[in-house]
């Protein structure tokens, strides 16, 4: 292995768990303790670790993941309109990826227990489904990331090469015209360029707060998604640019206007 993969891989060892040890990864990577003082110092001057007594621990820069828990409360009203709507595109008998966002979650809160196939790495995802007697849960296993309640790493990407899907449904922390799409890891990063390798469809759910945002890692370039689903705040002119670049964007309706129209009728 090349220092600059084995550099990437520790980088993604030490954003699962937290903070690591010289002697631990010499053994992992079978390279001496001193080659991987190395790789660790090369990794604190690029700021994403910080070197610690016999090992290392993530950056204080780096630490962008947000808890679950906080993700599932913000924006909470636009992410359930938002996965209605989403909810719309999915039939019986479609094979169905979610990733680990909140706005998936909602979807998987949503589902109908309908017989179709659905593959997430999220432990709260699957959980959620456990008593549809009629959806097949499939996990992809990897290593467990607490933060974000779901599975990450090598062993969860090589997985999902197993399997093809019809429908992606997933989120993002940001979403920026030029760079793209991007979020809060590598780690997180990495999984999700995988999800997208194995769909047919690639919908996007994000709302307004994730325009115009950069986050860490970069994911794809934005046309490698189908469709994005998003709520009435975010920007028409980001809408429009969207859609000339070949992507369709669906905005959901107003939350005081559908209530008001309720009441009316």
């Amino acid at each position: 292995m090349l220092a600059l993969q084995r550099q990437r891989e520790i980088l993604k060892i030490i954003e699962q768990v937290g903070a690591v040890k010289v002697t631990d990864l010499a053994g992992r990577f079978d390279v001496t303790e001193e080659t991987i003082r190395r790789d660790l110092t090369m990794l604190e001057k690029a700021g994403r670790v910080t070197r610690s007594h016999g090992g290392a621990v993530i950056a204080q820069s780096e630490r962008h993941e947000v808890p679950h828990g906080q993700r599932e409360i913000t924006n909470k009203a636009e992410k359930i309109r938002i996965a209605e709507e989403a909810l719309k595109r999915v039939e019986k008998g479609d094979t169905i990826l979610l990733d680990a966002s909140s706005s998936a979650l909602f979807l998987a809160q949503l589902l109908p227990d309908i017989p179709c196939t659905v593959v997430t790495n999220s432990i709260l995802t699957a959980q959620t489904l456990a008593e549809h007697r009629h959806v097949r849960v499939i996990c992809t296993g990897g290593v467990f990331t607490p933060l974000s309640m779901s599975f990450l790493g090598l062993l969860a990407e090589k997985n999902l090469r197993e399997y093809h899907v019809n429908k992606l449904f997933f989120s993002c922390r940001g979403v920026d015209l030029e760079r793209g799409l991007s979020d809060s890891g590598d780690a997180t990063a990495q999984i999700k360029q995988q999800m997208l390798k194995i769909a047919d469809e690639r919908i996007l759910l994000v709302d307004n707060s994730k325009f115009n945002v950069r986050a860490l890692s970069t994911i794809s370039d934005i046309r490698a998604v189908t469709d994005v689903i998003t709520d009435p705040a975010t920007d028409k002119g980001i809408c429009e640019s969207i859609r000339k670049l070949g992507v369709q964007v669906t905005r959901t309706g107003n939350i005081e206007e559908d209530a008001s129209t309720r009441i009316a009728t």
